[in-house]
């Protein structure tokens, strides 16, 4: 998921060292002023594994498991690698009171991986079949290959798919358009449209977690959100933190919290071919366009401000720590050696001054959310700049949903800025930056490598990553794939966001907990109603526009934020600090064996 844009006991002879694990990735943008992708230490799992084999798509699911059945586990094929064996609790029940099952499991597995659109299907590409083992409450998943990230499996993107709400499991690309009317969670959502959502206690909900009000209502608040917050309107923001909020916010009933964790902001170069108008297809552009640009002074206009004391982010589409490659990205401003750069590659400026190559003028399409300030004020400050340089560059805007749920997954851009809000694991550079994860009519737009990059070198080893163990061979193969894409200038590197929160003190108390998580603010169910009133409300920065949770929906932070991880269980949840940790779903710790 981008924000702007959105693992176990293990059962084996003998054990092996660390098995690092994530969450699919989550892409949106920010609405009116900001919004935001996360890497986290792997938890001491217990796995050993033998060569594992190469991978392989299943094409199409022929299991027929369905709820309320028992079914006997049927032994590996020789093809399978690795198997997990999920107990679902048996307190585990829909809304309506009807149990969660290996149906439901198996149909997640499908919707991911079969729907046209998906851009979930990374991870479970490896699943062979899911199927139920001594009861319909057993779920034995089996994979083609060893697979380290299973955690994120089953997870955030997409929850677990109630089987019963959908006509067909290996298609739901028309389902929930403007509705999400199952729950596996505390709450259920008792209305939504582009107004707002309300969410109502879930009276079969079965967890601990039951919710503390008797609704929770958020309404979409993109560019008045502090304003409705002063005024009492609305209990609480979580806005992208820009420069000046924290003097916008300031009033004796409303208290801020501000935190660095896995969000980045980054500018992102579409690689579509050349003769679909796409500039930056040339490697030669791409590289001088990076090398025009002197990010020193960008951060100093417009990060300095928001967070003093701070330094630009050279770890590419990931934040600091295990994963970070040292000494690659950051500033490289040298206008010398992007002119002969150019030169050499047969470019030359034209009467206007910007560079032309065989009569043709290449016009960077710069895309960003409307409305969102500090971008707005990016445009401002680097478009004139990037002229001087000889770059002809046009603001090429519109709203969040556009941005993210539309034109981002159809690639349709030259230039993206966004904040990005990732998973505690780095597999989501897999279906982010994998060649094979280009979205394509040929493999029905799946994936979300909307940036058309496709390095076989990065390619292999983010796909080797999914299969190792070890955690510090699956920390190189990330930082090899990070550094490929370094060589190949295919993005620029901003800067380490800030998650933030804003919140009446006088209506809304205990929100601190979980706002640095992959999940924001999920905890809502246990927010204190300190005036009494019965309501809580949110003030969204973004308002998506469908609630499917496999397609381009789900590419936007707020969406999953604001209905998909309220509603859809999961086996694993993450942490405030970037653990994951087993959902009240599982009656046990998930059992995998290496075969």
């Amino acid at each position: 998921h981008q924000e702007d844009n959105h693992v176990s006991t293990t059962r084996r002879s003998a054990k092996l060292a660390a098995l690092v694990v994530s969450i699919a990735f989550i892409a949106a943008a920010c609405g009116s002023d900001d919004n935001s992708t996360t890497t986290a230490a792997p938890d001491e799992s217990t796995v050993e594994t033998d060569a594992p084999t190469e991978s392989s798509a299943p094409a199409d699911t022929t299991a027929d498991t369905t709820a309320g059945t028992t079914g006997e586990s049927t032994a590996p094929s020789a093809d399978v690698a690795m198997t997990i064996t999920y107990e679902i609790s048996p307190d585990a029940v829909w809304e309506d009171g009807s149990p969660i099952t290996a149906a439901d499991f198996e149909c997640t597995w499908q919707a991911a991986l079969n729907t046209p659109g998906s851009i979930v299907t990374s991870g479970y590409d490896q699943i062979v079949s899911v199927e139920a083992g001594a009861s319909d409450k057993e779920v034995i998943a089996s994979f083609s290959t060893v697979y380290a990230p299973y955690k994120g499996l089953f997870g955030a993107s997409p929850g677990i798919i109630k089987k019963a709400a959908v006509a067909d499991c290996n298609d739901i690309s028309e389902e929930f358009t403007t509705d999400l009317p199952f729950s596996g969670r505390e709450w259920i959502l008792d209305s939504w449209s582009t107004e707002q959502s309300k969410f109502v206690p879930n009276p079969n909900y079965w967890g601990d977690n039951k919710p503390t009000v008797d609704e929770f209502v958020m309404v979409p608040r993109p560019d008045t959100e502090i304003q409705a917050l002063k005024a009492g309107e609305i209990d609480f923001i979580y806005p992208q933190f820009y420069a000046g909020i924290a003097d916008e916010l300031a009033d004796p009933n409303v208290a801020v919290k501000l935190e660095f964790g896995g969000d980045y902001e980054a500018m992102y170069m579409n690689l579509g071919a050349e003769d679909e108008g796409r500039p930056f297809a040339d490697p030669a552009f791409r590289e001088a366009f990076y090398k025009s640009i002197d990010l020193g002074a960008l951060y100093q206009q417009i990060y300095e401000p928001i967070a003093p004391g701070r330094e630009l982010l050279t770890c590419g589409p990931i934040v600091p720590g295990d994963f970070c490659p040292e000494g690659i990205f950051g500033d490289k401003y040298d206008q010398a050696a992007a002119d002969t750069i150019l030169t050499d590659a047969g470019y030359a400026k034209d009467g206007e001054g910007f560079w032309a190559k065989d009569g043709v003028t290449p016009d960077v399409k710069w895309m960003i959310n409307a409305g969102n300030t500090r971008r707005e004020n990016t445009q401002a400050y680097l478009i004139p700049l990037l002229a001087e340089a000889g770059f002809k560059v046009t603001p090429d805007n519109c709203d969040a949903a556009c941005v993210f749920q539309e034109r981002l997954p159809a690639a349709d851009y030259d230039l993206a800025m966004y904040i990005s809000t990732a998973p505690p694991d780095p597999q989501y550079l897999v279906p982010a930056f994998a060649g094979d994860q280009i979205p394509t009519e040929e493999n029905g737009f799946i994936g979300q490598n909307y940036q058309n990059w496709n390095n076989e070198v990065a390619t292999k080893a983010l796909h080797d990553s999914d299969a190792e163990v070890d955690e510090a061979a699956r920390a190189e193969l990330i930082k090899a794939a990070i550094t490929e894409m370094d060589k190949d200038s295919i993005l620029i590197p901003l800067f380490q966001f800030p998650k933030s929160a804003a919140y009446r003190s006088d209506k809304v108390g205990g929100v601190e907990g979980q706002l640095n998580n992959y999940r924001a603010f999920n905890d809502f169910s246990q927010w204190e109603d300190t005036d009494g009133d019965g309501t809580i409300i949110l003030g969204a920065e973004q308002w998506p526009e469908c609630l499917n949770p496999v397609t381009n929906c789900a590419n936007s932070s707020w969406y999953v934020w604001t209905v998909s991880f309220p509603l859809l269980p999961n086996v694993y949840d993450t942490t405030n600090d970037a653990k994951f940790v087993l959902t009240n779903l599982m009656a046990s710790e998930p059992v995998v064996e290496i075969l």
